[in-house]
């Protein structure tokens, strides 16, 4: 146990040597104070502690306290993380952050379990199979959604607008995630569907925009982002330039003055200047803010759908000498009107929220896929 309070004393004395003189004595009474809790609990606790867990609790708990994105990954977390980015892995298929103490889910990923039941953006993840998730870490709680292929999991959720908790059985499958479909609706519109931003993205939409442009009949686009939790900056930024002839994308903003910088579009518009409807909802976050608020900002597009979720800031994957790693905010996003998109989102043109209970995209449910349509053709 004491070996364990030293580390996290040499943790917070990290901290230390970028604090004034003023603060010291605070920050060493503070460090006492954390000793003489862990003390208590190893000693007086009703049920017996693990140490090293207890360690692993207080660094996410240090984390989170600084955002919902930050977090603590154990050498087993940041091993699975690493599994699941190569496009194919076991769970549920949704995003999800911390807010408020309570799991919140940012987005379900298409024809994934969990968005085939039903769950939605900004759905709160209330239980997991019977078992309370407030007072949980984020950690923890995906810990509890993880699980063998085919076995079943029973999420609580509270959704707004609904006044009773709603329960969804869903059974874990083999997550394979295809970011990017296309196809011509109406005979005369490109419609591209991207679902997260991986390092294939933009040479996949390269080329179906270009198969696009040899069909003479496609005179306009649909970019759906909807649903839609980001990934790869650099994607992003790719995909914006594809739309804008030249211009500010994205600037990232940093504690780090060397690390604030900005990137603009090249020349060319590779739709030759052909009408975009950007569709986003509440579960775009993220990459596709930046790609919807910059095509939005230099008016290359028409937003259409709900506020999108807020996610403006940059996450870095810092490995650690354990084999975890930390997931630490290091930047935040702004746009070319020097917005930030943190808290606030990217606000569609025109507002069309989903129409009924039974929503799914890209069905005959799909209002706002409907609405775009009618607006292209109009």
């Amino acid at each position: 146990m004491k070996k364990n309070l030293l580390k996290i004393i040499l943790i917070y004395l990290f901290f230390l040597n970028n604090l004034s003189n003023s603060f010291e004595s605070d920050i060493y009474k503070k460090i006492d104070l954390f000793g003489e809790v862990l003390e208590k609990i190893n000693e007086e606790y009703v049920d017996e502690v693990n140490p090293s867990e207890s360690m692993d609790s207080a660094i996410d708990g240090l984390l989170q306290s600084l955002d919902p994105y930050s977090a603590y990954m154990s050498p087993e977390t940041f091993d699975e993380m690493q599994t699941e980015t190569s496009g194919k892995f076991g769970g549920l298929g949704i995003e999800v952050s911390m807010e408020s103490g309570v799991v919140k889910v940012i987005s379900p990923i298409d024809d994934t379990p969990a968005s085939k039941a039903g769950i939605k953006a900004g759905d709160y993840i209330i239980k997991i199979d019977n078992i309370q998730v407030q007072g949980k870490s984020l950690t923890e709680a995906v810990d509890l959604m993880r699980g063998a292929v085919g076995s079943p999991i029973e999420l609580t959720v509270r959704r707004r607008g609904e006044k009773k908790a709603l329960t969804f059985n869903i059974i874990r499958e083999i997550i394979q995630v295809q970011s990017v479909k296309a196809d011509v609706l109406e005979k005369n519109i490109g419609y591209i569907r991207l679902t997260s931003f991986n390092e294939n993205s933009s040479k996949q939409i390269q080329k179906k925009i270009n198969e696009f442009e040899k069909n003479k009949e496609v005179k306009s686009y649909i970019l759906d982002l909807r649903n839609n939790p980001g990934g790869l900056l650099s994607q992003a930024i790719k995909i914006s330039d594809f739309f804008l002839n030249d211009g500010e994308i994205v600037s990232t903003k940093s504690r780090k003055i060397s690390e604030n910088r900005k990137w603009f579009a090249n020349k060319g518009d590779i739709t030759n200047g052909k009408t975009i409807i950007v569709l986003i909802n509440y579960g775009s976050a993220s990459a596709s803010e930046i790609v919807a608020g910059a095509l939005k900002d230099h008016k290359r597009a028409i937003i259409v759908g709900e506020k999108s979720y807020g996610k403006g800031s940059v996450q870095s994957i810092i490995p650690l000498k354990n084999k975890g790693a930390i997931r630490l905010t290091v930047a935040k996003y702004y746009l070319p009107s020097g917005k930030s998109i943190s808290e606030v989102g990217v606000l569609p043109d025109i507002e069309i929220d989903e129409e009924t209970d039974d929503f799914r995209i890209k069905t005959e449910t799909d209002n706002q896929l409907n609405y775009a349509i009618k607006l292209l053709n109009g």
